[in-house]
């Protein structure tokens, strides 16, 4: 069974914890795809780190500043085995998810760390996503659609599925 830790639960490694992935990708004005990736991983030996919450004020400048801080400490834990990336179409006129692209940015810049990395072909970006990726970590190849980017994670994570 997975463990799910959601914001602004702490994750805290310990024995028998399978490998932990975070959920990067948008948490606002886009469709709650997180909830997606954890149904299809609920039977499988790994750690869910999800920034969505259940319910978030955006008004709340204290909260916002908490949702950073666990983003930015879960996105950079030493236990971290991968991160799992999903830019879903949107409307570019309300969003075009600049956090993650930020967020992706500092992922493709650490060598080591293990990506899965998916971009809806209407994400309106995408091609950027492709090319940074591309250009960066010629191994990370972006996925088109969100089942195929849980199944590279699963492959990545020797996961059966």
């Amino acid at each position: 069974m997975a463990l799910y830790i959601e914001a602004p639960d702490r994750y805290v490694p310990a024995p028998g914890h399978g490998p932990s992935v975070f959920l990067a990708g948008g948490i606002s004005a886009c469709p709650d795809w997180q909830s997606e990736v954890v149904a299809d991983l609920t039977e499988e030996h790994v750690t869910l780190l999800n920034p969505r919450r259940a319910s978030f004020d955006l008004s709340d400048t204290s909260a916002a500043e908490e949702q950073i801080a666990w983003e930015v400490t879960h996105r950079r834990h030493p236990a971290l085995a991968a991160m799992l990336f999903w830019f879903p179409a949107c409307d570019p006129a309300i969003t075009v998810q600049p956090i993650t692209l930020l967020e992706l940015g500092e992922a493709l810049a650490r060598p080591g760390l293990a990506l899965c990395v998916g971009a809806d072909p209407g994400y309106p970006r995408r091609d950027d996503v492709v090319l940074q990726c591309r250009y960066t970590r010629p191994d990370v190849t972006v996925s088109s659609n969100l089942t195929d980017t849980v199944a590279a994670l699963r492959e990545l994570l020797e996961l059966p599925g």
